[in-house]
């Protein structure tokens, strides 16, 4: 059973950091497809970044450049490092993982998911 555990939340300014971390059952991050998602209140759940287990890697492109993911297969972990962060970018952010290859951002291709961890930043 895939079981995924989001961590490294919490309030920041604009123009700060945070580092998430998203810690899965094992094996989970070797085998699966792993992303990081995020939902803003009223909003509909959007897609950050994803990896595949090939290394191809997919960012929204409202954070290119600022978010970096990045994954440790031993350590069964999944990273999001956020730099520059902008108010637009406070949310809940989940981790999401799927058996299948690929480098989708859509809520609809991942099975698995995090209870996630707040983010807010002020500006």
């Amino acid at each position: 059973q895939v079981q995924l555990v989001e961590s490294g939340g919490g309030s920041v300014q604009g123009g700060g950091s945070l580092r998430l971390t998203c810690t899965a059952s094992r094996d989970t991050v070797r085998r699966y497809t792993m992303a990081w998602f995020r939902q803003a209140p009223g909003k509909e759940r959007e897609g950050v970044a994803v990896v595949d287990i090939t290394g191809s890697s997919n960012y929204a492109d409202s954070v290119k450049g600022r978010f970096t993911m990045s994954k440790d297969n031993d350590e069964n972990t999944l990273y999001l490092q956020m730099n520059t962060l902008k108010p637009e970018d406070t949310a809940v952010y989940y981790c999401a993982a799927d058996r299948a290859i690929h480098t989708s951002l859509r809520t609809a291709d991942f099975r698995y998911w995090g209870q996630g961890t707040q983010v807010t930043v002020s500006s």
